[in-house]
C-alpha cells in the first residue's frame, strides 16, 4: 500500500483521479488519516498556491488560521505546524505547541477519525474545536476564544479574538441562514477571481461545482464566467475522443452543458451537447464485444460473468477496460441522459434504462448504493456519493417516475440516516460531498439533516482569507495547488442548493 500511494503522488493529476477511484474499493478498517511509514499525509506539500507556505497538508482549524497535524500516539492532541500571518491565532499559537482543550475544557475523547460505519465521524479533539470556534462567533461570546496549550511541558491559556461579524450558522442551517448568505457571496467571487484563462478550474470536480455553483446563484454577473467555462467544455469534447481515463471529463460536461442550456437556451450549446451524447453511447458498455481480452490477464476477477454482469454501466474509460464499469460514472451517465432529455435530445430509452438496472443491481434494500452492480448487505453504509448521485438520476429520470422518485427518496433517506462519511468519500471527496449533497436534497429535510450533522465541516474548512480546505482525507491523495478551489466549489454549490435554481436542486416531489 505504501508504494501504491507513493505511486499515487508522482502521478499526473487525472491519472490520480482514476487511481484514486480504484483503490479501496473494498471498505478498510484503516483510519481515515493514514499514518504511513513514508510520513504520509503529513509530509504531501502543495507546490503552489496559497497553501505552498505550509510544510505539509495538515488539518485546518477554521478561520483561526492554525494547522494541526492529528498524532497517532497522542490521539487527544491537536499538534500545531503552521499559523497563518496576520490571522487570530499569529503570535499567540506557534508551531510544536500541543492545543490539549478549548474554552477551560480539557479533549477527554480520543480520535474518531475513520474509514468504516464504526469510525466514521469527527469525534473527539476535532469536533470539539469546532464547536467551541462556531460557539464563540456568537454575539453574545463576542468572538472570545480560549485554548489550552501544552508548550514545552508547561500549561498555558491563550485567548484567540475570532470575530463575530458572520455569527454562527442558523438552525435550520443551510437554508434561511444569514452566515451561509455571507459565505457563498464571498464563494462565488474566490471562483470568479481564481478562474483559468481557458474557463477551466483544474479536473472534473472542479469543473462540476464551480460553474454549478455560479450558475444556481441566479445573479446575471456570474454568467460570463460559466459561459467561458461551457465553452471549455465544448472546445475540449466531441462525439470521438481516444483521451484516457475520460469519461469522467465527459460526464462533468454533459451535466455542466445542459444545465447552462437549460438556464439560457442558447441554442449553440445544443450542438455541443448531442456531441457528448454520442460520445457517451460509444463508451457505455452494452455488450460482451466491447470487452477488452486483456482484462483476463490484467483484472480476472472483474472479467464478466454474463452478458448481463456490469450491463448498462460505464467505467473510467469507454467499454470494458480494467476494472470495468462502476457506480459513481454510472450514476452521473444516468444523470447525465435525464438533463439531456430535458434539453431535447433524442436519448436511447434502452441504454437510460439500462444504467439505472445497474444501478439498482448496486444497491442493497436501504438503497445505498455499493462500488459496482453487486449491493452491499442490507443494513450497510459507508461514503454516499455513489448514492446521492443515483438519487438525483432516478428523481429526474423520465421514464417510470413514480417508481424511480419513490426510489430517490429511500437514497435520500439513508443518507440522512447515516450523514457521518459525508466529508470522506471515496476517490474524489469533493465529488462526493457535492452528490451526496444533491442527492439528499430530494428532499429538503434530509438534506438539513445532513447539512446539521457535518456543521463541524463547514467551520473547520473556512479559511481566514474566506476561501475553503481540502481536509485530509480515508485516500490521503489529491491533495496540491487547487486544493482550495476544490473545496470551495463544493462549498460553494452545497450552499447555492436552497436558491433552487437549477434543474439538480429543485425542490421535488413525488408525481
Amino acid at each position: 500500500m505504501k508504494n501504491t500511494f507513493l505511486l499515487l503522488f508522482q502521478c499526473p493529476i487525472m491519472l490520480i483521479l482514476g487511481i484514486m477511484l480504484i483503490l479501496g474499493s473494498v471498505p478498510s478498517s484503516s483510519a481515515q488519516v493514514h499514518y504511513l511509514g513514508n510520513g504520509s499525509p503529513w509530509n504531501q506539500k502543495a507546490e503552489t498556491g496559497p497553501d505552498a507556505v505550509v510544510a505539509g497538508w495538515y488539518y485546518n482549524l477554521g478561520i483561526t488560521g492554525i494547522r494541526v497535524e492529528l498524532v497517532a500516539d497522542k490521539p487527544k492532541y491537536l499538534l500545531v505546524k503552521y499559523v497563518f500571518p496576520g490571522s487570530p491565532a499569529d503570535g499567540k499559537i506557534s508551531p510544536g505547541d500541543l492545543i490539549v482543550g478549548v474554552n477551560n475544557q480539557l479533549f477527554n475523547t480520543e480520535h474518531k477519525n475513520g474509514y468504516g460505519m464504526d469510525k466514521f465521524g469527527a469525534d473527539g479533539p476535532v469536533l470539539d474545536f469546532a464547536i467551541a470556534l462556531e460557539n464563540c462567533q456568537n454575539a453574545s461570546a463576542m468572538g472570545a476564544l480560549s485554548l489550552t496549550l501544552d508548550r514545552r511541558g508547561t500549561t498555558e491559556n491563550v485567548l484567540l479574538n475570532i470575530g463575530y461579524q458572520s455569527g454562527t450558522y442558523g438552525q435550520n442551517f443551510p437554508f434561511d441562514c444569514k452566515k451561509t448568505s455571507l459565505i457563498r457571496d464571498q464563494l462565488y467571487q474566490y471562483l470568479v477571481d481564481h478562474q483559468g484563462e481557458d474557463g477551466s478550474w483544474g479536473i472534473p470536480p472542479q469543473n462540476t461545482f464551480a460553474p454549478l455553483a455560479l450558475l444556481a446563484s441566479g445573479e446575471k454577473r456570474y454568467l460570463d464566467a460559466v459561459k467561458k467555462n461551457v465553452k471549455m467544455h465544448a472546445r475540449t469534447t466531441s462525439s470521438e475522443d481516444s483521451s484516457w481515463l475520460i469519461n469522467w471529463r465527459y460526464m462533468s460536461a454533459a451535466i455542466v452543458m445542459s444545465e447552462y442550456y437549460l438556464f439560457t437556451r442558447e441554442k449553440w450549446v445544443l450542438k455541443e451537447i448531442q456531441e457528448v451524447y454520442e460520445f457517451l453511447v460509444s463508451t457505455q458498455y452494452i455488450d460482451m464485444n466491447q470487452i477488452n481480452e486483456k482484462v483476463k490477464e490484467t483484472h480476472p476477477h472483474a472479467y464478466p460473468k454474463d452478458k448481463m454482469d456490469s450491463h448498462g454501466g460505464w467505467g473510467h474509460n469507454p467499454g470494458f477496460e480494467g476494472y470495468g464499469p462502476i457506480s459513481m460514472l454510472t450514476a452521473q451517465g444516468a444523470l447525465a441522459f435525464s438533463l439531456m432529455h430535458r434539453c431535447g435530445i433524442d436519448v436511447d430509452p434502452d441504454r437510460h434504462v439500462a444504467a439505472y438496472n445497474f444501478l439498482r443491481r448496486s444497491a442493497g434494500a436501504n438503497g445505498y448504493v455499493w462500488y459496482k452492480d453487486q449491493p452491499a448487505g442490507p443494513n450497510d453504509w459507508a461514503d454516499m456519493g455513489r448514492t446521492g448521485a443515483s438519487a438525483i438520476a432516478h428523481q429526474l429520470s423520465p421514464y417510470q417516475r413514480n417508481e424511480h422518485g419513490k426510489f430517490a427518496f429511500l437514497q435520500a433517506k439513508v443518507i440522512s440516516q447515516h450523514p457521518q462519511s459525508f466529508p470522506d468519500t471515496h476517490g474524489s471527496p469533493i465529488m462526493g460531498m457535492g452528490y451526496t449533497a444533491i442527492g439528499a436534497n430530494v428532499d429538503p429535510d434530509y438534506f438539513r439533516q445532513l447539512m446539521e450533522a457535518n456543521r463541524w465541516w463547514f467551520t473547520l474548512a473556512q479559511c481566514p482569507d474566506g476561501s475553503f480546505y481540502y481536509q485530509p482525507n480515508r485516500d490521503n491523495a489529491g491533495y496540491g495547488s487547487d486544493s482550495r478551489i476544490a473545496a470551495t466549489a463544493v462549498t460553494a454549490f452545497i450552499f447555492s442548493i436552497p436558491k433552487g435554481n437549477l434543474h439538480l436542486t429543485r425542490k421535488k416531489t413525488i408525481e
